[in-house]
């Protein structure tokens, strides 16, 4: 009898210890295996398991294998995903100040994205989106920066004048072709390259490493540098996972999803620097272009009544150094 007591009392004690089995956690996005993103994901989950002796397992599904951004972000919401990469500008449909860090022109250069991504601001920014979804940030990749992609250089704004372009489906990503007369139109990412070989649109925008992920340069002729947006996505994870791990356990989670972020941040930052030499190489033309053109056209949008943010969000982002 004394021995099936304690048995019970074991039974039950394992049956109330939160870490007696491993918590299993999903992370979805919609970029290719061969993709940063999905590397860096996959050193998170290794690592998380790793620090927590196998307590948290994190499996990852890439290529929209759990649906477009849209969806992922709702699945957020569901609890049928725990961990997404998302763009700024899905993350607004939200919270909308949120946005600002994916809006045309707004940075400078890769070292003024930088320095937002460890500003108050943006602490600022991924505090509200918290407080307003549930859901919380762990860190912010950066993407790189998105240019144009057509059978023709696009040099001015001018030449983008009526031009079919594929835009992700955030109402924020229309501002730039809208600006200078193009017809942005919304096509899920898994479906951009086919698009194009049809001639459903005349050309995409995208950062280089994404343009050579997809495989895009054997249906664009020519890569033209606009530079339009330094992008980048947040790494949210869903507010009920998130309230299912220890104090100790969210601490894990923020500081290895942070230096992912960084580290991933810097990969794609440096395949930027090499990847216009290997497009040439493949025989695809790739063009300089008068940025300051391009910009003058979107300025007036940025300030207007329908953006996300504050006209004090915008300055400070602005006078961040």
């Amino acid at each position: 009898m004394r021995a099936r007591h304690q048995l019970t009392t074991l039974l039950l004690a394992l049956s109330i210890t939160p870490f007696a089995q491993a918590d299993n956690f999903v992370f979805g996005h919609i970029y290719e295996a061969s993709h940063s993103h999905h590397k860096w994901a996959l050193w998170a989950a290794e690592e998380i398991e790793k620090r927590s002796e196998g307590r948290h397992h994190i499996e990852v599904f890439p290529s929209s294998q759990l649906g477009n951004e849209v969806e992922l972000n709702e699945g957020l919401d569901l609890g049928t995903v725990d961990i997404i990469y998302t763009g700024n500008a899905f993350a607004g449909n939200a919270y909308p100040p949120i946005a600002l860090g994916s809006a045309p022109f707004v940075f400078r250069d890769f070292d003024h994205w930088i320095a937002y991504s460890q500003s108050d601001l943006f602490k600022e920014l991924t505090q509200g989106y918290e407080d307003t979804t549930g859901h919380v940030p762990l860190g912010l990749i950066y993407f790189g920066q998105r240019h144009v992609t057509a059978n023709k250089p696009i040099l001015t704004p001018e030449d983008m004048q009526g031009m079919k372009i594929r835009v992700p489906d955030a109402p924020l990503l229309l501002m730039f072709p809208r600006a200078v007369g193009a017809n942005p139109t919304p096509i899920a990412f898994s479906e951009v390259y086919l698009a194009l070989q049809q001639g459903v649109v005349d050309g995409q925008e995208n950062p280089l490493p994404i343009i050579k992920a997809m495989k895009f340069e054997e249906v664009q002729s020519d890569i033209s540098l606009t530079g339009h947006i330094f992008d980048s996505q947040p790494i949210i994870m869903g507010g009920n996972s998130w309230s299912q791990l220890s104090e100790e356990d969210q601490a894990l989670f923020r500081s290895v999803f942070q230096k992912a972020a960084e580290q991933g941040s810097q990969d794609i930052h440096q395949q930027e620097l090499d990847l216009v030499s290997w497009f040439q190489e493949q025989g695809t033309e790739v063009h300089e272009v008068d940025r300051d053109a391009f910009a003058e056209k979107v300025r007036p949008s940025l300030t207007g009544e329908n953006v996300g943010w504050s006209a004090d969000q915008y300055q400070r982002l602005e006078a961040i150094e």
